[in-house]
């Protein structure tokens, strides 16, 4: 426990492990290991773990609770709700159990019943300013946007610093905070010696919005950047060694290296990845994608990152070479059963049409792998002017994953590192990859999506272009947004920040700048 607090995971991994040799069946020690595996990304060895024990002490509640969140984590919504009723079920009355209930039913989809039981939590603990939150955020996802406005603001009413319901409201991204608001969030972060970290960070990020509305740029800019700083403190990024993982996958993956597998993979047309950075008009596009007919919308599948942590973690051993080096040594049988294993492990987040939408961003990072193991899907790039892409994602507080967005300087770094691996993919995978910007979109949009179906072999239908008023629950930051028509208003707001973002411009470097004109 204390490695992991030192930040030192594969040691505190290697002990837990030895341990675990001597005494297999401890609960506790699996339990650890599972916190380790959450950790490292690997999620299905902590599922395992976690499972064992469960089996091992059935009456165990921490690893029920664990096991549930690794469950969901992977997406195994289902599943994950099933134990959260087993747990309900011995303990009807337990407001906690109702709660990790009421937020399993909302990770299925099913909204309804997950808003009965958060109302269920407060009859019982009346007020409770997290499950107001939570059921906020149901209604949000639901597009019910006034319902959710009164669920944070009666979290506010009930917990005068309760930071995330602040945030929850910012992030709808079309509520603008009164001025009665703005005074309370600005006399919490000054004045309350009580703040969690957390409340502390999202008040903050909050305030930027606020700001922001009120076209006080500089102090909007302050807010934000107070914001990342004390995220940055609990970060372990290191840009650097980013660089160098992405640089890993240009040096292995050739156009010889792709040439001499162009029979490798499951051949199935289903997925189509649209990836990219985050803010860069991803959600907008599956939006407009998802309206179609033959193609259902999901989520950011987790089953490509997970893969690449799994192959990572093969070449651990000294006679082993590490991911993405070790994609040379899958078979052409290997890469087939990958393939499939996606398909078969992603079928339980799809409808009934013949073709679905992986939304993951981060997956720009791995085109080598799902070339090989899914050669005929389609994979749409999200791109944005850089200096708009940057600062929108600097500006966003996201939950997990995208810890590059603390530093002006890391997310240009990103950002440089993204465009130079897309550069790669189209030169070594011509055709592979459809590039869409967002300013083409909205200044097109017609013509863009016209591009965007042709390149998935996909009829036009008028439903895209009136994407906005497609109905489904929408899970991201943009979720308000693209239940609007497309405007221009966001493309060039981010010369309101210009006096600041100088960090941004001097990392993206001369390449870049020169390509958006950016002075």
């Amino acid at each position: 426990t204390d490695l992991i607090a030192q930040g030192r995971i594969l040691k505190a991994e290697d002990l837990c492990r030895q341990f675990l040799k001597k005494v297999p069946h401890h609960v506790e020690g699996m339990r650890l290991l599972a916190n380790i595996g959450t950790r490292l990304g690997v999620l299905d060895d902590a599922e395992f773990l976690l499972e064992s024990a469960a089996r091992l002490e059935p009456e165990n509640i921490p690893v029920r609770i664990d096991f549930i969140q690794v469950l969901r984590k992977r997406q195994k919504f289902e599943r994950a709700r099933e134990v959260a009723e087993r747990l309900l079920q011995k303990s009807p009355e337990n407001p906690q159990f109702l709660s990790l209930y009421a937020i399993e039913s909302m990770q299925t989809g099913d909204y309804d019943k997950a808003l009965e039981v958060f109302d269920e939590v407060l009859a019982k603990v009346p007020g409770d300013p997290g499950t107001l939150t939570s059921k906020g955020h149901a209604l949000k996802t639901r597009g019910d946007y006034d319902a959710a406005v009164r669920a944070y603001r009666d979290a506010l009413a009930s917990q005068q610093g309760h930071g995330e319901a602040y945030y929850s409201l910012a992030n709808l991204k079309v509520y603008s905070f009164s001025e009665s608001e703005v005074t309370a969030m600005v006399r919490q972060v000054q004045e309350s010696n009580d703040l969690s970290y957390m409340d502390r960070v999202y008040l903050y990020f909050a305030l930027g919005k606020a700001y922001e509305d009120q076209e006080e740029f500089e102090e909007s800019f302050r807010s934000y950047e107070r914001g990342n700083q004390l995220k940055k403190t609990q970060s372990r990024y290191d840009a650097d060694q980013m660089s160098e993982d992405l640089a890993a996958q240009r040096e292995v993956c050739t156009a010889d290296f792709f040439a001499t597998r162009n029979d490798f993979g499951d051949d199935a047309p289903d997925p189509i990845f649209i990836l990219g950075l985050p803010r860069a008009g991803s959600t907008l596009l599956e939006q407009i994608l998802s309206s179609h007919s033959q193609v259902d919308g999901t989520l950011e599948l987790p089953n490509i990152l997970s893969l690449s942590q799994r192959l990572r973690r093969l070449g651990r051993g000294t006679d082993k070479r590490p991911y993405p080096q070790n994609l040379a040594e899958l078979s052409r049988e290997e890469c087939a059963q990958y393939g499939q294993d996606f398909l078969r492990d992603t079928r339980i987040h799809r409808q009934n049409a013949p073709f679905f939408i992986d939304k993951m961003p981060n997956n720009f990072r791995h085109i080598g792998l799902i070339k090989l193991i899914l050669p005929n899907a389609k994979i749409v790039d999200a791109r944005r002017h850089p200096m708009a892409c940057c600062f929108s994602a600097y500006k966003q507080l996201f939950a997990e994953g995208q810890e590059f967005t603390s530093s002006l300087v890391d997310i240009a770094q990103y950002y440089r590192d993204y465009v130079q691996l897309m550069d790669h993919w189209d030169e070594v995978l011509p055709g592979f990859v459809l590039r869409v910007t967002n300013e083409d979109v909205v200044d097109d949009l017609e013509a863009q999506v016209r591009r965007i179906l042709d390149f998935c072999n996909l009829p036009f239908e008028e439903a895209c272009l009136e994407f906005h008023r497609t109905q489904r629950n929408i899970r991201t930051p943009s979720s308000e947004q693209v239940r609007q028509p497309v405007n221009r208003s966001g493309l060039d707001y981010w010369r309101n920040y210009e006096p600041w973002l100088g960090p941004i411009k001097d990392t993206l470097g001369a390449d870049i700048r020169r390509r958006f004109a950016i002075e």
